[in-house]
């Protein structure tokens, strides 16, 4: 209830719009993880970070659609997130049919750029992966293929967290990817967009990524921070573009 309430308190955004969208929900829970005797849920961990990126944005000036939903969910601080299937598009019941499920978020998305008076608006579709228990990961990201602003968008991002990494953690490095992939919420969402992947879900280093509310508000910051730093490339660009060809 603290952090329901928040303050502008720059206006680095001003102007922009995004699409916020945690992978999952309502009857799909996404991958499943295990510590222990204790199972994280991908939706619920998407969900707590789309949280706090939302937030983030907003007190940078930004306007924000939060896609997928929970009437009782905020944001959280415990380490194991239980799960739940409350969760809606933007109150809407999810469909139990992968495909049907996709298609609704895509179209709550295209229907709102349609209302949308913005000239920048940016989707991004937050999952956490499932992989080997031994494949350790970065954070890596998709764009959507031939969609410059989406590639730019997810360079962006790349480049960000590997500039957190180098100044957080000097000398861990960074692999983290980028890759232009044709998954079905990229293909229909008009927007450009990007797909983040936050870890494996199942390996035990990648776990600490997720399980730690400050690590959780860390990938917040920095999605946040890749934000800011492509629309200061876009308002530029713009700027140069609009300016009168001399005689």
């Amino acid at each position: 209830k603290e952090l329901a309430s928040y303050k502008v308190n720059s206006s680095e955004l001003k102007g922009a719009c995004f699409y916020l969208v945690c992978g999952h929900g309502g009857p799909d829970p996404g991958a499943i993880g295990k510590m222990g005797n204790m199972q994280l849920h991908e939706d619920e961990y998407a969900y707590d970070i789309v949280l706090r990126l939302a937030r983030n944005l907003m007190t940078k000036g930004a306007n924000v659609h939060i896609i997928i939903q929970d009437a009782k969910d905020g944001i959280r601080n415990e380490r194991y997130l239980k799960n739940s299937k409350r969760e809606t598009c933007m109150g809407k019941t999810i469909p139990y049919n992968q495909n049907r499920r996709l298609q609704q978020r895509c179209e709550q998305i295209n229907t709102l750029f349609k209302k949308d008076r913005y000239a920048y608006k940016r989707a991004i579709f937050v999952h956490v992966d499932s992989r080997n228990k031994k494949a350790r990961t970065d954070v890596f990201f998709y764009h959507q293929n031939k969609n410059s602003e989406s590639k730019q968008l997810a360079k962006t991002m790349k480049s960000t967290f590997a500039n957190k990494y180098k100044k957080h953690q000097p000398g861990r490095g960074f692999s983290g990817t980028v890759e232009g992939r044709n998954l079905y919420v990229l293909r229909n969402t008009t927007p450009a967009s990007v797909f983040v992947e936050l870890g494996n879900i199942q390996n035990s280093y990648d776990q600490q990524r997720i399980i730690l509310s400050d690590n959780r508000q860390a990938l917040a910051n920095w999605l946040c921070d890749g934000f800011i730093t492509d629309y200061k490339r876009y308002k530029k660009n713009k700027t140069v573009t609009d300016k009168p060809m001399p005689n």
